[in-house]
């Protein structure tokens, strides 16, 4: 309960200042010219102007409220280095117990984490959350703030009025005075590449101190290749060429090496990934004779903006002898030494539709594409009968390369196209339209050459079982060979057709090594805070797969089975920046949330950026980091009245607000009735008495 006097007044305020201000020039010129009750006519116009103001008793019922303490914890990426995270829980429980004392303080722990799922969020925002979880409560019950935290706070605002509240601020420091680190900057990185060229990534390495090395040694791994290292002067930016060797992602890790005494190395390696494009695909289409199935190879490969198509069909075998003079013949003549010697690398791709030996291309021409495949090339054979006769390119010395033998026989009998066991899981062909179930939906050919594969993998069977589409490697180069000449049937709509496109399309970009029909591939995909593993493979088991997060913590992980050659796992990603993902000799990467996030890209701990609003609003910062996890010792913590500086070198203050709710208001007027109107009039009678005398 509390007592006060409150005045109503029956005019405004303004109205009773006029009053008295007349009422003080009235009294000193009766002071001036010396009258007779001047006093007293002013008691008598002061207890006239107390009337007006109507003066009340209050009696107010109050109920006390507690103060309230806001505890940030700092539970993002940076405090889990140096053994920060439980310095930082020790810290957290031995603050709890100390606050227990405080009665009539009620805390409020909030917990900041800059997750994977807050894309917007990029680095420490302790304040935000602040502000966030002091929605509900009034400035006027706030006794303070203590931030856990190793001071790499990105979103601290500009001065103590853009808090909103008027309460000390206070930073408990996880790390140590003059922490020691070294980190890989990356400057500058391309996104994308031309296959087959070289994009630049422009690095620096820097140190949050000078340390005794000059220099440091970088270790570059490209995807596929041994570590090569090159030495580069520390503050000095420096440019790694990262050369693009196939479509797709093309993975480089470039790693600083340690340095003596140095807070972590997490932020001394980056992954990047550079997309591989191709700006155009050269395709050489050779077609031995004219059928019915060479315009479906050449209207789909004319129908890709992407393709660059030279196309020879050989009308006339040197054999033919009509007696028509050359002179007289519209026909182009064959560039047989331009294309199959001096441009044959220049070729992505080169097929070979129905053509068999007939003295057009000279064997060391043939010989030529067979060593277009070793160092890299792609050649894919469309046959028909042709390739079971005496003149197949098998007997050539492209056949050396080729993966399938021919018997001689050719099977003549209508049959569906199916895929093989190896078929059903590779990716040319795991999941073609119609051909789930047991009987493919697709229409039949009727013509299949009768082989013996080596060292190849068969997807595709025809007639009587025989292999239909036969894949090898050899060197460092890939052939095809599809051995019936009936896909047209597909692409004419015969008994409904068949998806010849995705199945040409594909075998295509297979021989070209296109990363996304690999056999083996590991692949992650990120949406907001989901991280999706994908690991497609031949094998009938697959290894886990390790997810090494930002911060360097491992996880493995083993992927469920989701249908045939393909394993899928989703999991919940707790950082933001780039994840590393590796499963035997496989590796990827992918980006959650911002890539180049701020948490690790200075991990000493500081005071500097919390000082100038520390400072403002009378708080202070105390260092709490010794080796490991262990702890220096809590400030002692004071409830004060109030003051300018709410801190000393071993306490911290709190703002004691002794806030109240108000339950009931209750009110007694002082002067009105008959005993106002009673002392005025007398006051009045004293006065006029007092002059007649």
């Amino acid at each position: 309960m509390r007592w006060s006097i409150e005045f109503l007044p029956f005019v405004s305020w303004p109205v009773i200042w006029a009053l008295a201000a007349f009422g003080v020039v009235l009294f000193a010129l009766l002071l001036w010219r010396a009258r007779r009750g001047a006093l007293l006519r002013a008691l008598a116009y002061a207890m006239l102007l107390l009337a007006i103001a109507n003066p009340h008793l209050k009696q107010e019922d109050r109920e006390s409220l507690n103060d309230v303490l806001a505890v940030v914890v700092d539970d993002t990426q940076s405090q889990t280095i140096a053994g920060r995270d439980p310095r930082t829980e020790a810290i957290r429980k031995d603050l709890e117990e100390r606050l227990k004392v405080f009665p009539n303080l009620d805390i409020r722990w909030i917990h900041s984490a800059s997750t994977a799922g807050d894309g917007d969020r990029d680095g420490t925002m302790l304040f935000t959350d602040l502000a966030k979880g002091l929605a509900d409560v009034p400035p006027d019950r706030l006794a303070g703030v203590i931030m856990l935290t190793d001071g790499n706070v990105h979103d601290v605002p500009g001065n103590a009025a853009a808090l909103g509240f008027d309460a000390p601020v206070h930073a408990l420091l996880t790390g140590k005075p003059g922490e020691f680190d070294r980190r890989l900057e990356v400057l500058r990185a391309p996104r994308f590449g031309l296959v087959g060229g070289e994009q630049p990534v422009e690095v620096r390495v820097t140190e949050t101190t000078p340390g005794d090395a000059k220099s440091v040694n970088l270790t570059v791994t490209r995807q596929g290749e041994p570590p090569s290292t090159k030495t580069v002067r520390i503050g000095e930016k420096v440019d790694i060429p990262v050369k693009v060797d196939h479509a797709g992602p093309n993975i480089v890790e470039i790693e600083a090496e340690a340095a003596p005494g140095e807070l972590t190395t997490v932020n001394n390696r980056a992954v990047l990934t550079v997309e591989g494009v191709r700006e155009n695909m050269r395709v050489l289409l050779v077609s031995g004779e004219p059928h019915a199935g060479e315009r479906t190879w050449r209207n789909m490969l004319k129908s890709d903006a992407a393709v660059d198509l030279v196309h020879f069909t050989i009308l006339r075998p040197p054999e033919k002898q009509d007696g028509t003079p050359i002179n007289q013949l519209s026909l182009i003549a064959f560039p047989t030494r331009e294309l199959f010697q001096e441009k044959l690398d220049q070729f992505d791709l080169i097929i070979f539709d129905r053509y068999q030996r007939r003295g057009v291309l000279p064997l060391l021409y043939l010989e030529n594409v067979a060593h277009y495949v070793e160092r890299g090339g792609a050649v894919l054979v469309s046959a028909g009968d042709d390739y079971a006769s005496p003149l197949s390119l098998y007997r050539t010395p492209l056949g050396q390369v080729l993966p399938a033998v021919p018997s001689g026989r050719v099977v003549e009998e209508p049959f569906k196209p199916a895929l093989t066991d190896l078929g059903q899981k590779h990716p040319v062909t795991r999941d073609l339209a119609g051909a789930k179930g047991d009987q493919p939906s697709w229409g039949r050919w009727f013509r299949v050459v009768d082989v013996d594969p080596r060292d190849a993998e068969v997807l595709m069977k025809g007639a009587e079982g025989k292999p239909l589409l036969v894949l090898g490697e050899r060197g460092q180069g890939r052939v095809a060979l599809l051995l019936s000449d009936h896909i047209w049937l597909w692409a004419r709509g015969y008994e409904g057709g068949g998806p010849y496109t995705d199945l040409l399309r594909r075998l295509a970009h297979w021989l070209m090594k296109e990363p996304d029909l690999e056999e083996e591939m590991l692949k992650a995909t990120s949406r907001g805070q989901t991280l999706s593993l994908e690991r497609r493979s031949i094998k009938d088991t697959i290894e886990p797969v390790t997810v090494t997060a930002p911060s360097g913590k491992e996880e493995t992980v083993t992927l469920d089975k989701a249908e045939p050659g393909l394993w899928r796992k989703s999991m919940t990603a707790g950082e933001q920046g780039v994840y590393r993902i590796s499963s035997g000799k496989l590796a990827s990467v992918v980006t959650v949330g911002n890539a180049n996030a701020k948490e690790l890209s200075a991990v000493t701990a500081t005071d500097a950026a919390l000082s100038p609003l520390l400072n403002e609003t009378g708080g202070g910062s105390f260092w709490l980091g010794r080796n490991q996890a262990d702890t220096s010792p809590l400030p002692r913590i004071v409830m004060v009245r109030g003051g300018h500086v709410m801190h000393g070198a071993d306490w911290l203050g709190l703002h004691k607000r002794d806030a109240y709710h108000v339950q009931g208001v209750r009110l007694f007027p002082l002067f009105t009735g008959f005993l106002a109107l009673a002392l005025l009039l007398g006051m009045m009678a004293i006065t006029w008495f007092r002059e007649g005398h």
